[in-house]
């Protein structure tokens, strides 16, 4: 048994830059244009970080966090059990893996397929039992450390180590919808705003419907979003630059007064949000038009949504994965998305039937993508969810939430994959051998940056040093 420290809530908003009405992507006007406004309100540049440090800008590996909203089943994806009794098992079959004596659902056949370029992880503990990521983002649940602000972002941790460096590519993209985004996983905790990540808004490219309980979050914690964008007629980068110019001229009485170093902060993150504005590499790799047509092709699957649900993403959500890649390719270390909805409470089956696919279709595609781009060593990708499922059906045919054990599926980055670690007792829901907590997948991802959590120390806003990590191990076995 794993003994793990209790933990505590916080809470910062990030940056969001809305995309234009009507169009599938940011265009590079609109991309400008958000950055005035962000200007105006001291958020965009505040909340761009450049890339330095720590070996992440000169070695060039990076990070896919992909999110699995809502729990996802492990019995019905990468640990079936047929051998148990029906109300347990499920309507899935097993198939045969890549992986000598490895078997998973029926619902991931190019996961099996090219099992040797993954990693299953069965045997995932430590969760807090919540709907959010805030232990996908950094080991940490919610609540620890509330009283100044919670525990921060893994790549809100690279943006503060990465020094002073200018680059045209935030250092960390947070991509996620849904619960994640209402609930802030991305956030940058007791660091403070301007460590937090870069949020382009890709509701546009990407509709997700709220639930009313999140809509109604959403407005009680002031996070929603632009939704209209204009550019102002005449700007241009040299405009811009002349109105920071006047911007930090008229603050620099307040500045010769300010105590908390904000201002100077300012200062330094505009110059490096101008260089992000001015810079066409990123702003055209939001921009999926500009993907060749084939590439999109790939990463669009064939299959059929069930029936409508509030919060079900669409076959397109695959494209997200894309994005990534594009976003990695323009120079950032750490890209986070999300895939939903895995909340299956009730009719489990029918969710999963489509969901399953949906993923294996992605994230194989991304795995295959990264490989044939000479990528793949570099970029180190982590799937899973907040917890896992109960393996018993309840009268609904739905799973409830279960965080005795969840489940994870790693690729990339160098790790040693072609394996299963960890395995769950007949019925699926405890951790028989191996527990790895959430804590050591982070270890593992900063490891894969050249970061070591053990040693590498924060300080708080008390002045206390801090290590990134307190119980997280690197996975010894994907080293």
């Amino acid at each position: 048994m794993i003994t793990r420290p209790p933990s505590q809530y916080g809470q910062q908003e990030g940056c969001v830059v809305p995309l234009l009405r009507g169009r599938a992507a940011i265009g590079r006007r609109g991309f400008i244009k958000a950055g005035m406004l962000g200007i105006g309100g001291i958020a965009f540049a505040d909340l761009l970080r450049a890339e330095a440090g720590a070996g992440i800008l000169s070695s060039g590996k990076a990070v896919i966090n992909i999110h699995l909203d809502g729990g996802p089943p492990q019995m019905d994806l990468i640990d079936p059990k047929p051998d148990a009794p029906s109300e347990i098992r499920g309507e899935f079959s097993s198939i045969r893996t890549a992986i000598p004596g490895m078997h998973v659902t029926e619902l991931l056949p190019r996961l099996a397929a090219n099992a040797s370029k993954y990693a299953f992880l069965r045997s995932l503990v430590g969760a807090d039992g919540k709907h959010d990521a805030f232990q996908c983002q950094s080991g940490y649940d919610e609540k620890d450390m509330a009283a100044i602000g919670g525990r921060p972002a893994m790549g809100c941790v690279l943006n503060k180590l990465a020094g002073d460096v200018q680059s045209s590519a935030p250092l960390f993209v947070d991509l996620m919808q849904g619960r994640p985004y209402v609930r802030n996983s991305a956030r940058p905790g007791f660091l403070g705003v301007v460590h937090s990540a870069y949020r382009p808004d890709i509701s546009e490219m990407f509709p997700l419907a709220l639930s009313s309980g999140m809509k109604a979050e959403l407005d009680q914690k002031s996070q929603s979003r632009s939704e209209g964008l204009a550019l102002t007629e005449g700007l241009s980068i040299g405009r811009l630059e002349d109105r920071v110019s006047l911007l930090q001229s008229l603050d620099k009485f307040r500045r010769d007064l300010d105590k908390t170093g904000s201002m100077e902060a300012l200062d330094k993150f505009t110059k490096m949000s101008l260089a992000i504005l001015g810079s066409k590499k990123f702003a055209d790799a939001l921009d999926l038009e500009k993907e060749d047509p084939r590439v999109l092709e790939r990463y669009t699957p064939r299959i059929v949504m069930p029936e409508t649900r509030e919060t079900m993403e669409t076959p397109k959500a695959a494209q997200k994965f894309l994005l990534a890649r594009r976003m990695i390719e323009a120079g950032v270390r750490c890209v986070s998305i999300s895939l939903g909805d895995f909340d299956t409470h009730e009719d489990n089956f029918e969710r999963i039937r489509y969901l399953g696919p949906l993923l294996d279709h992605a994230l194989d595609t991304l795995v295959l993508d990264l490989e044939e781009r000479g990528m793949l060593n570099d970029v180190m990708i982590v799937v899973w969810g907040e917890f896992g499922r109960s393996p018993r059906i309840n009268p609904k045919a739905g799973r409830e939430h279960w965080p005795r054990v969840a489940m994870g599926i790693l690729a990339g980055g160098g790790l040693k994959t072609g394996q299963v670690i960890g395995s769950t007792d007949r019925l699926g829901g405890e951790a028989t051998s191996r527990p790895v907590h959430y804590q050591d997948v982070l270890a593992t991802m900063y490891h894969h940056l050249g970061i070591n959590a053990g040693t590498t120390m924060l300080t708080d806003p008390s002045g206390r040093p801090l290590q990134l990590l307190d119980i997280g191990r690197p996975i010894a076995e994907l080293l």
